[in-house]
C-alpha cells in the first residue's frame, strides 16, 4: 500500500471496489427511473452520412463543403454514440507533491483519477488520461480494465515524482479540448494556484459540451495553518537548502497566505460553477471518493 507520499499501483487497483460499491441507477421493470442516463452514452453525436437539405433541418449542420461541391444545399445525419469517452487530466504543478494530513495532494489526486477509471469501466465508458507536456502523447481511450489499468499506471508516475517537462493546467486543457468530443466527461486533478492560470474563456466552452468536474486538492496547513511561527526548507537559486521562518501569528503574514492558498479555493468555487463546470475541494484527509457524487449527478436540462 501507499506510504502517503507515492501513490502506489497495488492502492490504485484496490479502489476498483470503492467505484463498484456506487451502484449505478437501478432499472425498473420499464427501463431507468428518475433523471438516470440512457444507455446512449452522453450527448455525443457520430457523423453518419450528409443528404440534401430539407425543410426544418437544423441550420447548424450544413455539410458545407458538399454543399459548395454538389451546388445544392446539404445537411449532416449524425447518430449516438454508444460509448462515452471519460478523460482525466492531471495537472502535475510543484504545489501538489506536498501534504501535511494522511497523504500528499499528489497521492489524493492519484487515488481520485484512479475512482474516475474504475467508475467510467463500470459504466461502460472509454477512459483515457494526459497531463501537460509537449513530449508525452496522452494515454489513448480504451475500455474494460486493460484501459483503466493503463490509466492507474500514468498516474502512478505521474504523482510518484514531478515529472519535468510539466507545461501548465492551460496546456493539458488546450490538449484535452482537441481530444474531447461531444457528451464526453471530462475530471481534472489540480491545484487551487493552477486553475488561476487557465484562461476564463476556456471553461465555458468545455462545460457547454461535456460533464466537467474540478477536484481542488488542498491541505489543511493551506486551508486553515496555524497561528505560529513555521519553519520551512526551501531551495536557493543554486540549489543549497535554506531554512524559511514565516510568523503565521502575524496579520499581515496571514493575510498574504490567505491569498496565496485560500482566495484561489474561493474563487474556484465561486466562480466555476457559473461556466458550466462542477467543482470540489478534495483534502488530503478526505475520503477519496467523497467528490464521486458530482461524476454522477445529471446535467442541468
Amino acid at each position: 500500500m501507499s506510504d502517503g507520499v507515492r501513490p502506489t499501483l497495488p492502492e490504485l487497483i484496490a479502489l476498483r471496489g470503492v467505484a463498484q460499491g456506487r451502484r449505478g441507477p437501478r432499472k425498473g421493470r420499464h427501463g431507468v427511473s428518475g433523471r438516470a442516463p440512457s444507455p446512449l452514452r452522453g450527448r455525443g453525436m457520430e457523423y453518419a452520412e450528409s443528404r440534401e437539405y430539407a425543410l426544418g433541418d437544423d441550420a447548424r449542420h450544413v455539410d458545407w463543403k458538399l454543399t459548395a461541391r454538389s451546388g445544392q444545399l446539404h445537411t449532416k445525419l449524425f447518430q449516438a454514440e454508444r460509448e462515452r469517452l471519460t478523460l482525466v487530466v492531471a495537472d502535475t504543478a510543484p504545489g501538489l507533491y506536498f501534504g501535511t494530513r494522511t497523504r500528499f495532494k499528489s497521492v489524493q489526486a492519484a487515488r481520485a483519477g484512479a475512482i474516475a477509471a474504475w467508475t467510467a469501466i463500470r459504466d461502460g465508458d472509454r477512459v483515457a488520461a494526459l497531463r501537460g507536456s509537449d513530449q508525452e502523447p496522452p494515454v489513448p481511450p480504451a475500455a474494460g480494465p486493460r484501459g483503466a489499468l493503463r490509466v492507474l499506471d500514468a498516474l502512478v508516475r505521474w504523482y510518484g515524482a514531478r515529472p519535468g517537462d510539466d507545461e501548465g493546467l492551460a496546456f493539458a486543457l488546450d490538449h484535452a479540448q482537441r481530444l474531447l468530443r461531444p457528451g464526453s466527461r471530462l475530471l481534472v486533478l489540480a491545484d487551487p494556484a493552477s486553475i488561476a492560470d487557465v484562461p476564463d474563456s476556456r471553461w465555458p466552452a468545455l462545460g457547454m459540451h461535456h460533464e466537467v468536474v474540478v477536484l481542488l486538492l488542498t491541505d489543511a496547513l493551506e486551508t486553515a495553518p496555524p497561528r505560529m511561527a513555521l519553519p520551512f526548507a526551501g531551495g536557493a537559486g543554486d540549489g543549497a537548502p535554506h531554512r524559511v521562518d514565516l510568523d503565521l501569528a502575524s496579520a499581515p503574514q496571514r493575510q498574504r497566505w490567505r491569498e496565496a492558498f485560500v482566495a484561489p479555493v474561493e474563487a474556484a468555487l465561486a466562480e466555476l460553477p457559473a461556466r458550466g463546470v462542477r467543482v470540489q475541494a478534495l483534502p488530503t484527509d478526505a475520503a477519496s471518493d467523497a467528490w464521486l457524487p458530482l461524476f454522477s449527478a445529471p446535467r442541468a436540462a
